[in-house]
């Protein structure tokens, strides 16, 4: 098989292989056994079979358009011709050409335009390989699923990995099947034990499950997992969280290339992307193009600009859309504890011995100096924390160093729970705000010490007279299934819980806003970047009510003492300022990473330097990635987002779904599969080809919808239900999904549809049916691909004023002139189809000769960023030419630079347009005798 046959392969199309008729699903060329073509089974003794084949392996037929069988539709109003044409165009990808949105309102969101702009941004480029940097809050996740499902619409979506930190792994599986219908299986730790038991042993799991979300810490380890992954590969990948990609040589950067070379879409998601160095960004940018950037030292944020986008809530065109769908957050308010008796004695203890460098008979150096800031921070955060990182110094301390580690666990040791200030504070606040016996308000409190979660969660409830079902604790000890209930638990407003002790492990990618606005520090980071984190938590899109922050400030009557007003209470306040002032912390904390920050901070204290003298050396430091994210996403953006043109001949797919139904059950879908209809909602019993499409969602969620053997789905095309059954969910005391499902253009129920209705047809048959036309029109689909298999042209044709002048329209002009639709009347005339036939071949060859006296220009309009790209590879390897390394290492970039240009320019030769085209005759239409006459 050549590469020119292969590239008339296209989706859609139907073709014979071991005498039996499949229907072309999707298509990929450059495998080692050829092209691959996945197909659903058409014929009788392979109906609904899914199969994979290989030119290499396998002779593959396309069926030849001159050879149609023209069939007269006999369906009412034509319904059967019209579902046909409707399912090709649903089920042909759209071109590389085509840039606007499909898909962009029929989700279950508010279609808002700063939320669909990264979706351009992707479909703009070579590939849709772009870094989601906005802010902590504004919606990443909705972004990813907008640009997955513009994917899935184009063919190029339909093997897709998600790989997330693991708390947030069941928030985002249930993001993308609640908001957009796109299933993906969760391989936690369950999903794991789920994989060995269901697939033989040794065999893949990422070619047995198509879509899939994994936390990075399991997929990391290369050992189980690595050989697997260089066996596979995506149509997308997405990476959440992907700052902890950045270090090169750790196991996450080993993982992020393995997957960046085996993926067409790579989605990487950071509200803080960088570290603020740009070497090391510059590597995160390789991972999405590897010729962007030729000089990791020296670049521009042009060079860039087409591979991210970040905004922060007052970016002009964010702030002009979020409207009331974001509540401005409230003030943050510190409270000051002053401290006991005891905790002055601790406090004597740290300043006179410990920060007065009296601890060590030797002189102190190094990281050594560190410590007693660690013991300081230790304190701040509670008695039980620095009593455990006392206890753990001894084991390995001699002489002056043991002698003052034993005076602080004596008076750890001695310090009660009444004696904690803190704790009394806390514990006045949560009274004050509510929390409490038979209330219903919510408080997430963090701290960065595992001691003083633990020993919170154990006295705070007594306290408050709540219940120990009311309290929950999560922090990095807890198992990840375990995580995962935690959280969900918490966002139930049906549950018990009332309160939420956690550590940083909760300040990354998690939703804590849909039943609580209130977070109380019982110990603040001393970095700017983890308290916006852990702020982003509740005042994040989608919060309804005002964001309510505290925190407990240490306060001491010694004045030398370091309590929380030296740091904390100013770090605090800092991160309000610049929140409301800029939208982020990131242009006055001088860092990017929250360890980085906090080191360089603790050198400024040993140094003699304040916190306000701190920030402001680091602000007055020539940040070198502000030219690259200052302005992105800062100016007004008039324009809207691009719409495709998609031809249609239904209203929309709800239409098009009932019509399909009583179609393929001759019009008893009641009898056939117990359809019932309530107002906007359709339930009925899922056939088992359907039920194999779903089985990615959790088995709880697929359990709830049992009735003995059979699986009824409960669907609606009502975004107000929809959305009420989504709060309702949320308001159980248990963790539970909507037990009605939106149907979006994706959910599996209408590609289940679209597979049934393009089967109903026999081998290579095209109905004819009457409408408003003149003559005989011959409706024509044309497709140009790509060597990958990707359609690059794909022309809807309306072949007429056959044989003496033909002539060739747009078919949606046509339809819509013939008034193609549901008002269509079909009489039942007897067509003569011989006639018909014998026109059948100049149809195809009129339609054919189109295609190629337009091919030279659609080849250019699809080569034109083709060729922008060739150009970046020779400024990019030229460039390398000009390195001033030493003479090794310059060779072995230069041999790694031209490594990349050939890769690079591989990939361009297989994107161009290739081959025939793939002609297909899809129906007739024919004047009606009525009209004729």
């Amino acid at each position: 098989m050549t590469t020119t046959q292969a590239a008339t392969f296209a989706p859609g199309s139907r073709i014979v292989v071991r005498d039996e008729e499949w229907l072309i699903r999707s298509v990929k060329t450059g495998t080692a056994d050829g092209t691959m073509v996945k197909a659903v089974g058409v014929s009788e003794f392979v109906q609904d079979v899914e199969a994979t084949f290989f030119t290499k392996l396998e002779d593959i037929t396309p069926l030849v358009p001159e050879e149609t069988d023209l069939i007269q539709d006999t369906s009412s109003r034509f319904r059967q011709s019209r579902l046909f044409l409707e399912a090709v165009l649903r089920r042909t990808p759209l071109p590389r050409t085509e840039r606007g949105l499909a898909l962009a309102d029929r989700f279950l969101l508010d279609p808002l335009t700063y939320q669909q702009r990264p979706v351009e941004l992707a479909l703009s480029g070579l590939r849709p390989r772009i870094l989601l940097a906005d802010v902590v809050g504004l919606g990443k996740t909705l972004e990813i699923g907008l640009i997955l499902a513009e994917l899935i619409r184009r063919g190029r979506g339909e093997r897709i990995l998600v790989v997330s930190p693991q708390q947030v792994l069941e928030q985002f599986q249930r993001e993308l099947w609640t908001r957009f219908a796109i299933p993906l299986v969760r391989l936690d730790s369950t999903g794991i034990q789920r994989i060995q038991q269901e697939i033989p042993a040794g065999r893949n799991p990422f070619t047995y499950f198509k879509r899939a979300i994994i936390s990075v810490d399991t997929l990391k380890d290369a050992g189980q997992f690595g050989h697997h992954l260089d066996a596979t590969t995506w149509d997308a990948v997405v990476i959440d969280e992907s700052h902890n990609l950045i270090n090169k040589g750790t196991q996450r950067n080993e993982l992020a290339r393995r997957l960046a070379a085996k993926t067409d879409a790579l989605l990487l998601a950071s509200a803080t992307p960088h570290n603020g160095d740009k070497e090391s960004f510059a590597q995160l940018i390789s991972l999405l193009d590897p010729a962007a950037i030729a000089n990791e030292k020296d670049y521009q944020a042009s060079d860039i600009a087409h591979l991210y986008l970040r905004r922060t809530k007052i970016s002009p065109e964010v702030r002009d859309q979020i409207g009331d769908r974001w509540a401005d957050r409230g003030p943050s308010k510190a409270l000051h504890c002053t401290a006991t008796t005891i905790e002055e004695q601790i406090f004597d203890e740290l300043t006179d011995v410990w920060l007065a460098g009296k601890w060590n008979d030797e002189p102190i150096t190094g990281q050594h100096r560190l410590f007693p800031y660690t013991l300081l921070k230790s304190f701040l955060s509670s008695h039980r924390a620095l009593h455990e990182t006392v206890t753990s110094r001894r084991k390995k301390a001699t002489g002056t160093e043991r002698a003052a580690l034993d005076r602080l666990a004596e008076l750890t040791s001695a310090m009660t729970d009444t004696d904690s200030s803190k704790l009394k504070g806390l514990v006045d606040e949560l009274r004050k705000i509510g929390v409490g016996k038979n209330s219903s308000t919510r408080a997430v409190v963090f701290s960065e010490r595992v001691p003083t979660i633990k020993w919170l969660a154990e006295v705070v409830p007594g306290m408050l007279g709540l219940k120990p079902n009311a309290i929950r604790v999560l922090h990095g000890g807890v198992a990840d299934k375990d995580e995962q209930t935690i959280l969900q638990e918490f966002e139930l407003a049906g549950s018990d819980v009332r309160l939420l002790f956690t550590g940083d492990v909760a300040s990354e990618g998690v939703n804590l806003h849909q039943q609580c606005h209130h977070l109380i520090h019982y110990d603040i980071p001393w970095s700017l970047i983890r308290i916006e984190q852990r702020n982003g938590r509740i005042d994040r899109y989608g919060q309804k009510h005002q964001p309510q922050f505290r925190a407990l400030i240490l306060t001491s009557d010694r004045e030398d003492a370091k309590d929380d007003r030296t740091v904390a209470e100013k770090l605090l306040n800092r991160e309000e300022t610049a929140h409301r002032s800029l939208g982020s912390v990131e242009a006055v904390t001088g860092q990017y990473d929250a360890k980085a920050e906090e080191d360089r901070l603790v050198r400024d204290l040993l140094a003699g330097k304040s916190v306000d003298e701190s920030y402001e050396a680091a602000h007055a430091e020539v940040d070198v990635m502000a030219d690259l994210f200052g302005e992105v996403g800062t100016a007004p953006v008039a324009a809207d987002v691009p719409q495709a043109k998609v031809p249609k001949l239904f209203d929309s797919t709800q239409d098009f779904v009932d019509a399909a139904l009583y179609e393929i059950y001759e019009d008893r879908p009641e009898d056939h599969i117990d359809l019932r209809r309530e107002d906007e909602l359709m339930t009925f019993l899922a056939p088992d080809d359907l039920v194999h499409r779903l089985t990615d969602l959790p088995r709880t969620y697929l359990r709830a919808h049992r009735e003995g053997e059979d699986l009824r789905l409960k669907v609606t095309f009502d975004r107000a239900l929809a959305q009420r059954k989504l709060d309702q969910a949320r308001q159980s005391k248990t963790p539970m999904w909507p037990d009605i499902a939106f149907l979006s253009d994706v959910h599996p129920m209408v590609d289940w549809l679209v597979d049934k209705v393009l089967i109903r047809l026999g081998r290579q048959q095209a109905p004819v049916l009457t409408a408003d036309v003149t003559a005989p029109t011959f409706l024509i689909q044309g497709v140009y691909a790509n060597r990958l298999g990707q359609p690059t042209v794909v022309q809807w044709m309306a072949v007429s004023d056959l044989p003496a002048s033909p002539t060739i329209r747009p078919m949606d002009d046509v339809l819509r002139e013939a008034n193609v639709g549901p008002a269509m009347v079909n009489r039942a005339e007897v067509i003569a189809i011989d006639p018909l036939k014998d026109l059948l071949p100049e149809a195809v060859e009129v339609a054919r000769q189109y295609l190629e006296g337009k091919r030279a220009e659609w080849a250019e309009a699809n080569a034109e960023p083709l060729q922008r790209h060739r150009q970046q590879l020779k400024t990019f390897q030229q460039a390398s030419i000009l390195d001033e390394l030493p003479g090794a290492h310059r060779e072995k970039r230069r041999q790694r630079v031209d490594t990349t240009v050939q890769e690079q320019n591989d990939l361009l030769d297989r994107l161009e347009t290739a081959g025939d085209p793939l002609l297909r005759v899809l129906a007739v239409l024919v004047p009606s005798q009525e009209s004729a006459a």
